[in-house]
C-alpha cells in the first residue's frame, strides 16, 4: 500500500487572520524519558508554550521518517524530537539511530523546500522537565521568527519514494554518513553524541 499525504491548504492570501501567527509543532517523544519529562513539567506547574502536540512514542529510535514528513504534508510548521540521553537509552543504542535519521531527515526536507530548523532535535532526561520546557518555549520562538510553513497546496507528497541514503548523499553528504552532533543550526542546544560504552545498570 502507497504511502501518501496531500499538504495541506496555506490559508488564503487576502484573508486575514485572527491574531498574530502561531505554529502548530508535533512533539515525538521518548516514553521513558522526555514524555516523562513534559509529565514532570506539568506537575511542577513550570509553564511552556501550548503550541507543542506530544506524541509519545517507546523509544525515539521508533521514529520512522514518514512520521516526520507526514506531519508536515499535514499542516505541522515544526517537528521536535526528543529523547533520552546519548548512553542513556533504555534500548541500548537506539536513540543514535534517532540521531542519525535527524541529521538525515533535514537534509532531506531541505531538498523539499523545508527550513532544516523546522526539525528540532533535543535530548531530555525524566528529571529534565524545567529544562524541556524551556526547549519547547526556545523551538516555538524560533518558529514564530521562520513564519507559517505555506507549502504549495494539493501537493502529494509520496512519503514511500523517499530515500534518506540517498538524500544525504544527493546533498553532499560524506561517505561516513552524518556529524555526530544533534540540533541542526544550533548544536548546542544537544548534548554532543560520544558511543556508549556500557549499559547503564
Amino acid at each position: 500500500m502507497s504511502a501518501q499525504a496531500t499538504v495541506a491548504p496555506a490559508p488564503a492570501e487576502g484573508v486575514a487572520q485572527a491574531g498574530p501567527f502561531e505554529p502548530v509543532i508535533i512533539g515525538f517523544t521518548c516514553n521513558w524519558c522526555s514524555y516523562r519529562a513534559a509529565d514532570l513539567a506539568g506537575t511542577a506547574r513550570t509553564k511552556y508554550e501550548p503550541n507543542v502536540r506530544l506524541i509519545r512514542l517507546m523509544c525515539s529510535g521508533r521514529l520512522d521518517p514518514t512520521f516526520v514528513l507526514k506531519a508536515f504534508a499535514e499542516g505541522a510548521d515544526a517537528v521536535l524530537v526528543s529523547g533520552c540521553h546519548p548512553g542513556e537509552c533504555h534500548y541500548i543504542e537506539q536513540n543514535y539511530k534517532a540521531l542519525r535519521r535527524f541529521q538525515l531527515l533535514q537534509r532531506t526536507i531541505e531538498a523539499l523546500g523545508i527550513e532544516p530548523q523546522r526539525l528540532q532535535l533535543v535530548w531530555a532526561s525524566a528529571a529534565e522537565g524545567v529544562r524541556l520546557a524551556g526547549e519547547i518555549n526556545r523551538v516555538t520562538d524560533e518558529v514564530r521568527a521562520l513564519g507559517p510553513l505555506n507549502w504549495p497546496a494539493d501537493t502529494v507528497v509520496d512519503l514511500d519514494a523517499v530515500d534518506l541514503e540517498k538524500a544525504w548523499e544527493a546533498t553532499g553528504g560524506d561517505a561516513d554518513g552524518p556529524p555526530a552532533t544533534a540540533g541542526g543550526t544550533n548544536p548546542q542546544h544537544a548534548a554532543a553524541s560520544q558511543p556508549a560504552t556500557e549499559v547503564a545498570k
